[in-house]
């Protein structure tokens, strides 16, 4: 039996799966079955994810098995060129939804290595929404595509594509336990 898992599946009219040959096949993210308020997770500083972060993204999540997305609008705070959102924090929000993509499968790991493709620029007080989910599975290597679409008309403005190593189990329980992650409901 083969230790991969391919979670896609057909690619909308007229587009492709990230860095895939023409018709491949990319996943089509439904309303989510979980929401990041679902879990019980102790406050933390991801930048991202956290509520603790002045600073952060506070992004709320939303879960489907093997799938992550989240929708937002872009404020001034990361601005980088005059009304442009700064592309480290586009590629920090893919990171974050392809990341927990693995989590929605009970797999946590680091990233190793990320490629990110801008298309259009994101602006200023845009909605967008992003969307990150599971492409390729292999024991303690799992790869992970992602994008984010303007909310509004769905045009595509950019893509990733992301190699995760997984965490042991040792690690993985600890970081649970630290956490205090499980379903359920905010503590």
């Amino acid at each position: 039996m083969s230790d991969r898992v391919s979670a896609q599946s057909p690619a909308p009219a007229g587009e492709t799966a990230v860095g895939a040959p023409a018709g491949a096949t990319q996943p089509t993210i439904q309303p989510a079955v979980l929401r990041y308020e679902d879990f019980r997770i102790r406050p933390h500083n991801c930048f991202a994810c956290g509520e603790l972060s002045e600073v952060g993204l506070h992004l709320k999540l939303s879960l489907e098995p093997g799938r992550c997305w989240t929708e937002l609008e872009m404020p001034r705070r990361f601005e980088g060129w005059e009304g442009i959102i700064h592309g480290g924090i586009l590629c920090t929000i893919l990171d974050e939804v392809m990341a927990w993509a693995l989590v929605s499968q009970d797999s946590w790991g680091v990233t190793a290595r990320m490629s990110v493709d801008f298309r259009k620029p994101v602006t200023v007080g845009q909605a967008i929404r992003a969307e990150g989910w599971i492409a390729e599975s292999r024991r303690r290597i799992q790869t992970t595509a992602g994008r984010i679409l303007d909310a509004a008309t769905g045009a595509e403005l950019a893509t990733a594509q992301a190699t995760y190593v997984a965490a042991t189990d040792a690690r993985k329980r600890e970081l649970k336990e630290r956490y205090g992650f499980g379903e359920g409901g905010s503590e």
